[in-house]
Order: structure tokens, then C-alpha cells, then sequence
């Protein structure tokens, strides 16, 4: 017996950023066919995201744009990978629309259903089985002059980085106003529970439980090795002033860059925004660590 939705209008959200042709375009379109018609006979007006329906070639749907879905929409369902999800994410964020994400990458730490299992997991969670997940994002600013000249939202995490050819930079770090050090390396990341297991994480950073009201500061390639990691509140502001080095910019989860001169200084605070994320009942943070991670494989 099929179960009736709880959610009535629910968008559909793919790699609506680039258009995606040959076998991997079909795959991706007919995968949200699949998954469009499977939610329609559960009752779901189900609408598609403009530029997922455009650059698919999918014109069977209603569509709407990021803000019409955010303003009537009840789910959305992202079918992707992690940055698929992140894209949409902080777009969403405000609207507060819960997020599923059916995970059609590689890793899918965000995009947790795999794909081959979706109407068995969605299933129940129509039906209001699940677990719901709440992360908070990152306002990352560029202050110039005492002006602010760039700002992005962030949810993994916000980058300062040295030039491309160029060395080291050096970066003055500041916690609510106060001096920490400063330091000179590759760059420096400042990532939020869910950035750490991505950059930060290959960068020596710990793991963070995303229950964990907190950032971490990251050093890349530090030029003295007792600049370590370090955990921090969310509740305060992390400030990273560019004293020397040459072409550094600063990058919020990889997608938005701006380009920084000595003296700027990029801020980071918590967002009044936070990202819902629903789950299968019963899941768990660490089922996904182990799954992703390939901890245990081999032990008996």
C-alpha cells in the first residue's frame, strides 16, 4: 500500500548549476523522472527547480525558481552530490524548508539516501518518519577600509589562500576582538561541523559532531608546527587579517572567491540562518562516519 504524503508541494532539485549532457546527463534525468512520478503517486505536487528543468531538458514539470520554491514549498529533495547540496543550502537556509538529499555523487556525507534505495527510505519518511538535523551556516565578510566589500554565506567552511605562485602568506588571527597569533602558512581554514570532515579535515583537522555549537581554525601547511588546530564557539566573531604575502584570496565552500590585498580582513560569524536537513529514522552521525570513512573494513 502506497503512503500518503505529509509534505503536499515538494521541489525537485538536481545539478541545476551546469548543463550535464551524454550518458551521465540521461542517467541524472531519468533518475529525477523516476523519483518525480514516485512522489506524485504518493499524493506530492511535485514542481522542479527552473535551471534543473532547463538544463535536463525536462519540460513535462511545473517549475519554479529558488524563491518561489522557498516561499511554497514543503521538502525539498536534492538529488546530487554534497555540492549540489551546499549550493542550494544556503539558498534555502532562510526560507526554512527541511532538505533531503538523495546522493547521486561520490561521498555523500549531506546527500545521505543512496540512490538505489530511495523508495524504500522515502517511503516512511513521507509518512513523517524521521529524524530532523539542524546546522547552522557561516557569514563570512571582506572588510576593506572599514567597508564591507564582499559577503557570502558559507556551510562547510570559509578559506583564506596563498596565490597560486606565490609563497606563504601571513595571517593576524583574532577571537572576539582578542589577538591570538599570527601565522604564517598556506592559508588558513575556518570550517563549521559539517566542513570538517571536507578541507579541514585534509588539512589535520579534527572531526566535529555537527551537535557541536562550534567551528574549528585549521592552519594549511603551517611554517611552525605548533600552530595547531583549534576549537572554537560559533558564538563569537574570528577575524583574519592579511599582513603579508601576495595574490591570497578567500573562498566560502569553494564557490565564492574574493580577491584580497594587505589589510583586509575577513570576518566570520554564525548566520541567524540554519540549514534542516531530514534523515531516515534511526540515523545516526557515526553509521554515516563509518560508511564514509571505511573505518572497521576488514575487522571481524
Amino acid at each position: 500500500m502506497k503512503t500518503q504524503s505529509q509534505f503536499k508541494q515538494v521541489a525537485l532539485i538536481g545539478k541545476y548549476q551546469s548543463t550535464i549532457s551524454g550518458p551521465a546527463g540521461a542517467h541524472s534525468r531519468q533518475a529525477l523522472e523516476e523519483i518525480a512520478y514516485f512522489l506524485m503517486d504518493r499524493g506530492c505536487d511535485v514542481v522542479l527547480e527552473a535551471d534543473t528543468a532547463s538544463n535536463m531538458g525536462m519540460s513535462r514539470f511545473n517549475t519554479l525558481d529558488v524563491d518561489s520554491i522557498g516561499a511554497q514549498s514543503d521538502l525539498c529533495l536534492v538529488v546530487g552530490g554534497d555540492g549540489t547540496m551546499l549550493g542550494i543550502c544556503r539558498q534555502m537556509a532562510k526560507y526554512k524548508v527541511p532538505m533531503i538529499g538523495i546522493n547521486q555523487g561520490r561521498l555523500g556525507f549531506i546527500t545521505d539516501i543512496p540512490l538505489g534505495q530511495y523508495q524504500t527510505v522515502l517511503e516512511p519518511m513521507l509518512a513523517g518518519e524521521y529524524e530532523e538535523d539542524q546546522r547552522s551556516l557561516m557569514l563570512g565578510r571582506v572588510i576593506r577600509d572599514g567597508h564591507c566589500v564582499f559577503n557570502a554565506l558559507a556551510m562547510n567552511d570559509v578559506v583564506v589562500n596563498r596565490g597560486a605562485s606565490s609563497g606563504m602568506v601571513e595571517l593576524r588571527v583574532e577571537v572576539d576582538g582578542h589577538f591570538v597569533a599570527n601565522q604564517r602558512a598556506d592559508g588558513l581554514i575556518i570550517a563549521s561541523p559539517t566542513g570538517s570532515t571536507a578541507y579541514s579535515l585534509s588539512a589535520g583537522g579534527p572531526l566535529l559532531h555537527p551537535a557541536i555549537d562550534g567551528w574549528v581554525i585549521v592552519p594549511i601547511a603551517p611554517h611552525t608546527l605548533s600552530n595547531r588546530p583549534l576549537v572554537l564557539t560559533s558564538a563569537g566573531e574570528i577575524a583574519v587579517e592579511i599582513v603579508a604575502g601576495r595574490d591570497a584570496s578567500a573562498s566560502f565552500d569553494t564557490q565564492s572567491l574574493a580577491s584580497l590585498m594587505h589589510g583586509d580582513r575577513i570576518v566570520v560569524t554564525r548566520s541567524e540562518h540554519k540549514v534542516r536537513f531530514l534523515h531516515p529514522k534511526g540515523w545516526s552521525y557515526f553509521d554515516t562516519l563509518r560508511q564514509k570513512m571505511h573505518w572497521n573494513e576488514g575487522v571481524v
